[in-house]
């Protein structure tokens, strides 16, 4: 798993919770109950990550084919499952970035990736984490 990869390149701890089949996955609220396999008669798959260190990040991966990522509380959903092993490398190297705006008001992180792609996500906390101050650029 390169998540594993990544975290071992970092020093980080990583924490992974399996949930297999349809009646475990927390995207199949219209799955009967005990059901275990899609209407095709696959097995789906979740994982959610817990990497430990600073900043405090998170990634949960969805049977859909994309993930929820968040970093010290701020959530990016939708992200490509592919994207993850970038994003993350993106966090870790010291390229992801807080810039603040006075119109429209707020703060945002914003995580470029390779090949022009960026996401951003609007940090809606006053008070922004250790990491998050650290990584201010105006």
């Amino acid at each position: 798993m390169v998540i594993r990869e990544i975290a071992q390149a970092q020093n980080l701890e990583v924490t992974v919770t399996d949930d297999v089949g349809a009646d475990q996955t927390s995207r199949r609220a219209s799955v009967g109950a005990f059901t275990v396999l899609d209407p095709d008669g696959s097995l789906p798959h979740e994982a959610f990550i817990e990497l430990g260190g600073s900043p405090a990040v998170t990634v949960r991966i969805f049977p859909e084919d994309d993930a929820k990522i968040t970093v010290d509380g701020v959530d990016f959903e939708d992200v490509p499952r592919d994207a993850v092993p970038a994003f993350l490398r993106s966090i870790y190297s010291g390229l992801a970035y807080v810039k603040g705006r006075f119109f429209p008001p707020g703060q945002w992180l914003i995580v470029p990736l390779p090949r022009d792609e960026t996401y951003k996500e609007l940090i809606l906390r006053t008070t922004l984490s250790p990491w998050l101050a650290r990584n201010v650029r105006s």
